[in-house]
């Protein structure tokens, strides 16, 4: 998972963080692998504490040699049908103005599941620290919902 962050070009974090991720988060978030076993593509993410209805995404990668297949909608989807049946009614997550690509996958999987994707300021260049390379760029919060099992969904 380190390395696809890196490779996909998102905020990496350490190796030691998604390490105890995958220890304390596994039944919240999806990992997909080759056939090799090598990561292609995961979902990291959490029922937030303070609200049960909502699934929060922290990240979402998808090796550049399976871009194109729909795996990213595949486990957004299977995360949706999981944690409904749980009593989630929303997805969360935050993305910058230029990341056109999970704008488009937040919408898509929004259409498919019947209700709308909201968007609004959530975290400003303030919010992080300064220093490096570049500035943080302001995430926006998507709110996605309410959602439900995909079961009649045409996509499927």
């Amino acid at each position: 998972m380190w390395r696809l962050a890196g490779e996909a070009g998102m905020d990496v974090n350490s190796p030691y963080a998604y390490t105890l991720w995958c220890r304390d988060f596994a039944a919240t978030s999806v990992v997909a692998k080759d056939t090799d076993g090598r990561v292609a593509a995961y979902v990291t993410g959490y029922v937030r504490p303070d609200s049960s209805d909502t699934y929060f995404l922290w990240q979402v990668a998808v090796d550049s040699a399976y871009r194109g297949q729909r795996l990213a909608r595949r486990m957004l989807d299977f995360i949706g049908d999981t944690f409904a049946d749980q009593g989630v009614r929303y997805l969360e997550a935050t993305v910058t103005s230029d990341n056109a690509a999970s704008r488009a996958l937040f919408a898509s999987f929004a259409r498919n599941w019947g209700t709308e994707d909201v968007w609004s300021p959530l975290f400003t260049k303030e919010h992080f620290p300064s220093g490096g390379d570049e500035p943080h760029e302001p995430e926006d919060l998507v709110r996605i919902g309410p959602i439900g099992p995909t079961s009649d969904n045409p996509d499927d």
